[in-house]
């Protein structure tokens, strides 16, 4: 199998983005504007941002990769250009793939420089190495590309992309411990955290700021990959050929 046809997908989605500088400056700043909104929000509270610093950092990645990339892969579909490349030898996983490369490519740089103006400018204590935070906002980032991928999949518009957030993203951030730690949710929700995929990158997070041990970072590391290739891969399999 020929990894042309996801490269070039992947080349073009990323010509598209650099004469759309409006979408790749809300992707590249918004997060770090944010991130950066909360230190000052807490700023007379001692410690409290190195507390919250690491689970704010897991949201806002993964929100504005998930917004991004659904759109923009709506976009193709209503403008026809998903259809006219269906008709073209390329595989469906093929375009799934080259988007997910392509964005991938953004979540990273996106994921160092959120990660660098948290620590560098808004001072978030990090007791563990800065790299391994910087990888696990990479996943997460990927994980909201992944769904944003999946979420085209079932969309018909713009509007209806956003409209799948109160079900695949508000309920992961409630019960994902920013708010309150899931060992102290009532036991069904606790349970229902388990399974939610942003609690396992907040748990990460946390574990590389409080300074846990590497099974700590790699274990619920490893459950974030795991959601998000199933979620390309689900994403693939439920993409239509053409526009209804």
């Amino acid at each position: 199998m020929s990894p042309s046809p996801t490269l070039a997908t992947a080349a073009r989605v990323l010509m598209q983005l650099r004469h759309d500088p409006r979408s790749v400056m809300l992707l590249l700043i918004a997060p770090s504007m944010l991130v950066g909104l909360f230190a000052w929000l807490f700023s007379d509270q001692e410690g409290v941002f190195d507390r919250v610093g690491g689970a704010i950092l897991a949201l806002f990645p993964f929100i504005v990769m998930f917004l991004i990339t659904s759109i923009t892969t709506l976009r193709e579909r209503r403008s026809g250009t998903l259809e006219r490349l269906m008709t073209t030898p390329l595989g469906k996983w093929q375009f799934i793939l080259g988007y997910a490369l392509a964005f991938g490519l953004l979540a990273l740089v996106q994921a160092v420089v959120t990660v660098g103006f948290a620590v560098l400018v808004c001072g978030l204590e990090v007791t563990g190495p800065v790299w391994q935070l910087a990888l696990v906002a990479i996943v997460d980032a990927l994980l909201g590309t992944a769904l944003g991928l999946l979420t085209s999949a079932f969309a018909q518009t713009e509007f209806q992309a956003v409209q799948w957030m109160p079900v695949l993203v508000f309920p992961q951030i409630i019960l994902g411990g920013v708010f309150m730690p899931r060992d102290q949710m009532p036991d069904v929700l606790t349970a229902v955290s388990d399974w939610l995929p942003l609690s396992h990158a907040i748990d990460a997070m946390e574990a590389v700021t409080g300074g846990g041990e590497a099974w700590d970072v790699a274990g619920p590391l490893l459950v974030v990959g795991v959601f998000a290739a199933a979620a390309l891969l689900l994403a693939s399999g439920t993409l239509r050929r053409r526009t209804a």
